[in-house]
């Protein structure tokens, strides 16, 4: 180790950064390297973090969403200035509107050169200000522990979210004292008196009570007693768009899930019932589909959420319990009420919907083209019980929100902001956390070319996901649209794409293509057999026709 980063009494600021992320718990980090922060980098070297080296800015932002979706930890990224900082922007759009916690260490200039159009010179502030929790930069190389600890509070106190911070290069090499600064706790909240008599109170009067499940603030201890007490009272529970298995998909509570696309009987369930507690999420646009769907004020919404803002509500709110999921659940269970036939009469119906909704159709294949149902009811009924899948946006995510069974949380990892290129390095995150699960995504064709070059990240850290791509040859949902407004005018949604499975056999995994049905079965088989056997990731390339739909 040099002497330039570590003295008998001193060290770079850059190692104490990488030494502050250690003692907040941080085990792995999202990077494309840059000049501008080599002294970090050099941290590392001899750091327990491992550092997951990604071919694209976008890609290692997707990677440390999804890690912090997935970790009671804020996922990391480190990216340099300009172009690379500019490339993780969408990673930062996603965690704030998925409310992930997440830090982004950005390379910058050298302190001196600020204001002169430095190369790959931009302003921090004035580029991430309105979408990220805070903006703050190192100017003082003594403070580079307090700005880490900051950093990693900001993000998850309170609704969490994305925080950036800026790193000069020339600040980050001084030397300073070794001495960490305190990880800074978090307040987590909890149901008042007032709150738990409020709650009982509207628990005993409700003939039809629901729980709408969502966001990324819970443990799987948090989620598991929740389960527990919705299927103790016999009271359902609906999951948030793309946040299924915190109510496991086979409890006998689960009613499916709430979003864009969603099967029928979960979309009347909003009017019908009379008593909604949303916990870890408010009634957004999604779930309320535009802001149309309860939102009179008559209706009884109880909101669980520790945000007091309440930012993305729409419709009534009854009452807010300030409280992490967690630390509600904690109360919640306390809470021991008589259970009414009303409630298991409810639970039952609106769960026998689910059952049927979900039911897997015949893994028996069809004459003709490929089919995504015979893919899925091939593919489940061979996952494991602890599976986990990834995904991005588009219609080939609705095979799974209706099919996939998410048994714990976090089993489903998806972007709920629509952003598309999110699957493959969601599920190179997922495989690297979670080595020897199961790790499925499911990627659009359109979609699948936005980052799938982080295969070779996967390939290179022994991430071994499934991906499976549903190759319709076109942007399906935006021609869903098209349809809907501009019928019979197909205007840049049509797409010609490569061989994918050949695509992932150059990244150095198995790829198969698939374009008869009769092919489907070998193909998932041969698919999850290189993954045990070979010990590599694996794609499945299946060629489906245009305009089918899960549901």
């Amino acid at each position: 180790m040099s002497t330039e980063q570590t003295t008998a009494t001193t060290k770079s600021a850059g190692h104490v950064i990488v030494d502050t992320l250690e003692a907040h718990g941080v085990k792995r980090i999202y990077s494309v390297p840059g000049e501008s922060y080599l002294d970090v980098l050099d941290g590392l070297h001899h750091s327990a973090i491992e550092n997951v080296i990604c071919r694209h800015e976008g890609g290692a932002a997707y990677m440390a969403e999804a890690d912090g979706k997935m970790n009671s930890v804020p996922g990391i990224a480190m990216v340099t200035r300009g172009p690379g900082a500019a490339n993780a922007h969408v990673g930062l759009h996603t965690a704030w509107q998925d409310s992930t916690a997440m830090v982004l260490f950005v390379g910058l200039i050298p302190f001196e050169h600020r204001g002169k159009e430095a190369f790959q010179e931009f302003d921090p502030q004035m580029w991430f200000e309105s979408g990220a929790k805070r903006v703050m930069t190192l100017d003082h190389a003594a403070r580079a522990s307090e700005i880490v600890a900051e950093a990693m509070f900001a993000a998850t106190s309170g609704r969490p979210g994305p925080v950036i911070v800026g790193l000069h290069e020339d600040i980050i090499k001084e030397q300073i004292s070794p001495e960490l600064h305190p990880n800074i706790p978090v307040a987590t909240g909890g149901m008042t008196v007032e709150d738990w008599k409020a709650l009982n109170e509207a628990l005993q009067g409700s003939d039809k009570p629901l729980f709408i499940t969502g966001g990324n603030d819970w443990t799987t201890e948090g989620a598991e007693a929740l389960t527990a007490w919705l299927e103790e009272h016999h009271i359902p529970a609906a999951a948030e768009w793309r946040t299924e298995g915190t109510v496991p998909f086979t409890s006998p509570s689960y009613v499916g899930p709430i979003g864009y696309g969603r099967p029928k009987p979960t979309y009347d369930l909003l009017e019908e019932t009379d008593l909604i507690v949303f916990v870890g999420t408010v009634p957004g646009d999604v779930v309320t589909d535009g802001f149309k769907v309860r939102q009179n004020w008559d209706k009884k919404n109880f909101l669980v959420t520790i945000d007091p803002s309440l930012r993305g509500r729409s419709g009534p709110v009854s009452h807010q319990i300030v409280a992490k999921p967690d630390v509600f659940v904690r109360d919640l269970v306390r809470m021991d009420l008589a259970v009414k036939e009303s409630w298991k009469e409810w639970t039952s119906r609106m769960r026998g919907e689910q059952e049927r909704f979900a039911a897997l159709p015949s893994a028996e294949p069809a004459e003709g083209q490929a089919r995504m149902d015979t893919l899925m009811a091939n593919l489940v009924r061979s996952l494991p019980e602890d599976a986990m899948i990834t995904l991005g946006a588009g219609e080939h995510t609705n095979w799974a929100h209706r099919y996939f069974p998410t048994n714990s949380y976090a089993s489903m990892v998806s972007a709920r902001n629509g952003s598309m290129g999110y699957s493959v390095p969601s599920a190179v995150a997922a495989s690297l956390n979670h080595p020897g699960r199961r790790v499925v995504t499911i990627a659009g064709d359109g979609e699948f070319l936005m980052n799938g070059q982080e295969l070779a990240t996967a390939a290179q850290y022994g991430a071994t996901p499934l991906v499976v791509v549903m190759d319709n040859q076109e942007y399906g949902t935006i021609r869903t649209h098209q349809e809907r407004d501009y019928p019979n005018r197909v205007s840049g949604t049509q797409l010609k794409n490569p061989d994918f499975a050949k695509m992932a056999e150059a990244f150095g995994g198995f790829g198969v293509r698939v374009e008869q049905d009769a092919d489907v079965p070998a193909a998932v088989e041969a698919a999850t057999q290189a993954i045990d056997e070979d010990g590599t990731f694996a794609l499945v390339h299946l060629i489906v026709d245009q305009r089918v739909k899960a549901y």
